[in-house]
């Protein structure tokens, strides 16, 4: 295990690429560069408060002890071969073009190459203070913000979700002003850092930005390293046009994967600006982001998702198909006839119907898709969007539901646990019908009743990270106390299992109107 302040850092994208060296942090526009040197801005009294084992053995880095590797994690320390920048990137956001963005409160620090696996990630502060890229902020992120940061980007892996890590949480001791809810009412704050940890974490902006400013030759130099770096699977004898439609291809498949991961565990990430969609196929940036608690399609975390929800729950497998239409349109310069590249992104489609289709299945129990699941499916989705009960309590009940029920009533009653209200005559029947339907597939299975439980308790968590509990857990640590906060960063670790029932419960009734547990803001 190696020690954070004694690594030899890696800087291979600072090194591929032209940069911005001067470390001016003032706001500005940088074209012909894709990153400006960063350095992260001291803070007052940096305090690990929380650390990923699990991660750190990954990358066989030892916790830090030592006020020098502490310093690191709380951006008051950078050692000689850290290279601290922002990347630049532009996008989409809420479906308009923004022009340039950037890293406004991230830095990299480097990279750091695993001795044991030889995987290289890159490390990153978010909070740790201004960039080139920050525009009129400060750079600087909150406890709760940072909190639900780390906590949701490691509950997400061990759900088994593509995403960014999250390696360490420190408070910093300094007060930062935030307007939650830009309403007006600013307040201050405690302050806060994460380290996040990926592979990459180049976005769909990261080639926006170079096919806005007609910098094709960096566009190219961009796709190129990438595809080296990170597409294996495209070898050296795939060239020209062919190669960069690979890569398209490759990027389309991992995102309606991804799509298809968010939509079976019931995850809304609530601003999908094509800033926020990975190029490796990753969750990225989470900010207003929720499970749901209830079922509804029209779900958004996200106050400045309202009242168009363009990223409501239902919504975010459209809205993964326009982001890549976007990409489509930054790598188009890379080719002399675009119409393998548009049928690529069409193809998006059919690959996250299947996906979904089989996702979908999983949590059914079935053995594998036969003719008919397809209208199974959406009226299992068309009788959750109607009810709408507890999506995370009624899978759970769904294992273990009966062969057959008598009536309307029984199978009411058989899933109140999940239900946030009594369905009227016509919910009822609607259920009813379908759980008929349902025990009727459950036979066609060629497999027994326990293997297809067994599948269903794989695909459907038990526990999930809800806001409610996050908002409480926060409070406690604005306070000094932290039980909450340790019982949650425990349980996230097994999600599918039994372990951790005392959160095994519908949101509560205040929940739905407390500010933080249902709705937040971008500044979230």
């Amino acid at each position: 295990m190696e020690k954070l302040s004694e690594k030899t850092y890696k800087a291979d994208f600072k090194n591929a690429f032209p940069g911005d060296e001067s470390g001016d942090v003032r706001p500005r526009q940088t074209p012909g560069v894709l990153w400006s040197k960063a350095l992260p801005t001291p803070v007052r009294e940096p305090r690990l408060l929380a650390w990923s084992n699990e991660l750190a053995t990954v990358l066989g880095v030892e916790k830090p002890t030592a006020p020098a590797d502490i310093a690191i994690l709380g951006g008051n320390a950078v050692t000689e071969t850290m290279y601290p920048y922002a990347a630049c990137y532009a996008g989409h956001q809420f479906g308009n073009w923004a022009g340039q963005l950037g890293d406004g409160r991230a830095i990299t620090l480097g990279e750091w190459q695993a001795a044991t696996s030889g995987e290289v990630w890159e490390l990153q502060l978010k909070g740790a203070g201004p960039t080139a890229y920050s525009r009129r902020a400060d750079g600087r992120a909150v406890l709760r913000s940072s909190v639900r940061e780390y906590l949701m980007s490691e509950a997400m892996h061990h759900l088994g979700v593509p995403t960014t890590r999250a390696l360490s949480l420190v408070s910093t001791g300094d007060d930062v002003l935030r307007d939650m809810f830009y309403d007006g009412n600013a307040a201050f704050e405690p302050g806060a850092i994460v380290m996040r940890v990926a592979p990459s974490f180049l976005r769909f902006g990261n080639f926006e930005i170079l096919a806005a400013r007609d910098e094709t030759d960096l566009l190219k130099r961009l796709a190129d390293w990438t595809i080296e770096r990170y597409y294996p699977e495209i070898t050296p004898e795939i060239t020209g046009e062919d190669k960069y439609l690979q890569f398209f291809k490759t990027v389309v498949a991992r995102t309606a994967a991804l799509m298809a991961e968010w939509q079976r565990v019931g995850f809304v990430h609530g601003v999908m600006n094509t800033d926020n969609m990975s190029i490796l196929g990753l969750t990225i940036d989470y900010g207003p982001y929720s499970f749901l608690d209830d079922y509804d399609p029209n779900f958004t975390p996200n106050t400045t998702d309202l009242p168009g929800r363009r990223y409501a729950f239902g919504r975010q497998p459209y809205i993964g198909h326009w982001n890549l239409g976007a990409l489509a349109g930054a790598i188009a310069p890379l080719f002399k006839n675009t119409e393998p590249l548009v049928a690529a992104l069409e193809d998006f489609k059919t690959i996250y119907t299947q996906a979904h289709n089989d996702m979908f299945a999983a949590k059914l129990g079935l053995d594998a898709l036969k003719p008919g699941d397809d209208a199974l499916i959406a009226a299992f989705k068309d009788m959750l969007a109607s009810i709408k009960p507890d999506m995370t309590i009624f899978f759970q009940l769904l294992a273990d539901v009966p062969d057959a029920f008598k009536n309307e009533a029984e199978a009411v009653e058989f899933f109140k646990e999940s239900l946030y209200k009594e369905p009227h005559p016509g919910e009822a029947t609607q259920l009813f019908e379908l759980m008929q339907q349902y025990s009727e597939r459950l036979e066609m299975n060629a497999i027994s009743r326990e293997e297809s439980r067994a599948i269903m308790q794989k695909a459907n968590p038990r526990f999930i990270l809800r806001n409610y509990l996050l908002h409480e857990a926060i409070e406690e640590l604005q306070k000094g106390e932290d039980e909450l906060f340790l019982k949650l960063q425990h349980a996230m670790k097994t999600p599918y299992s039994r372990d951790h029932d005392e959160f095994f419960k519908k949101r509560p009734e205040w929940a739905t109107k407390q500010a933080g547990c249902s709705m937040l803001s971008c500044s979230s």
